[in-house]
């Protein structure tokens, strides 16, 4: 009996742990042990062996030993005896991850109603600009990943309501830096930043892949010429450049003597133009020569002045009587 309790124990043992139903897909929870910060992977190496998760579960290292730690307090004890197995506490805490911030469950005549907490914002005025994730060379761009520059005052919470909100994304991370715009000098000396230059940037994990759209390098040659095509026929870049590139000489160069906008600004272009009204009046002068040697052979005065002729036909007509 003993031996058949211990084959039944060791089968018991090596079957497949229980999977959580919220647990992330494989690819999603590689990502987000890649963008852990370098410190943090430093002290999770430094780990024995034992106090690792194994390869197969679904805890990160962190959660792992969160879970062990409260297995060990007696606090995931439930009201029949039983602990609470990985994946039942991993549901719990993605549960409440998950759940929406700024509400409480509050008793009003013995019926429980959700009740906001927080202020509610209609039409919020920040702005969440996304842009590509930063790929180190040869390494492939991350879909589990997207970048947002946001407002300094935005917090991560502030950032999971907001993208579950509106656009119904679940996050599994949330990681902010600030940046801070340098000084620059004015042009009378004084010292000043840049708007523009000072922002918080916040990684952000997805649970479902996002593919940013192909940089044009990326594209072939085709692709990038109808995505050119298509980008000036719907915001006129090209105009759009040249237009910038004329304001800016005509407003600098305004006020300089003698000075006459010719509709060129690169020298190339500017090179060109005066050596297409060079060859023109080379032309130009190569046909008066041809010309004035035709006549001359012909024996037909070469110039001709309209004045001289009415003068030379008074004179021959004698002087004038009353």
């Amino acid at each position: 009996m003993q031996a058949l309790c211990r084959v039944a124990r060791r089968l018991y043992s090596t079957q497949p742990p229980e999977r959580a139903a919220s647990a992330l897909p494989k690819l999603a929870a590689a990502a987000r042990d890649a963008s852990t910060p370098m410190a943090v992977r430093e002290r999770r190496e430094r780990k024995r062996a034992h106090l690792k998760p194994p390869s197969d579960s679904d805890l990160s290292s962190s959660e792992f030993s969160r879970y062990r730690r409260a297995l060990a307090k007696g606090e995931l004890m439930d009201q029949r005896g039983r602990d609470m197995t990985e994946a039942e506490w991993l549901d719990a805490l993605n549960e409440r991850r998950t759940r929406l911030r700024g509400l409480k469950v509050t008793t009003k005549d013995g019926e429980k109603e959700l009740q906001v907490v927080g202020q509610r914002i209609y039409l919020p005025n920040i702005i969440f600009r996304m842009v590509r994730n930063h790929t180190p060379t040869g390494k492939p761009y991350n879909p589990y990943e997207a970048t947002f520059r946001i407002p300094m005052s935005v917090t991560k919470t502030d950032v999971r309501s907001y993208l579950s909100a509106v656009y119904g994304v679940k996050t599994t991370y949330i990681r902010t830096a600030n940046y801070f715009s340098p000084l620059y000098r004015k042009y009378n000396g004084a010292k000043t930043t840049r708007a523009y230059r000072t922002y918080k940037r916040a990684v952000v994990g997805l649970v479902d892949p996002f593919y940013y759209p192909q940089a044009m390098e990326d594209m072939t040659a085709e692709d990038r010429k109808n995505r050119m095509n298509w980008l000036n026929e719907k915001f006129a870049l090209d105009a759009l450049k040249r237009w910038r590139r004329h304001e800016l000489v005509r407003t600098s160069m305004s006020g300089s003597k003698n000075w006459r906008f010719t509709g060129h600004l690169r020298r190339d272009k500017i090179l060109k133009a005066v050596a297409r009204n060079r060859t023109r009046m080379m032309r130009e002068v190569e046909d008066v020569k041809e010309e004035m040697a035709e006549k001359r052979s012909q024996g037909v005065p070469i110039f001709s002045d309209s004045r001289s002729r009415l003068r030379s036909s008074k004179r021959k007509g004698g002087p004038l009587t009353n």
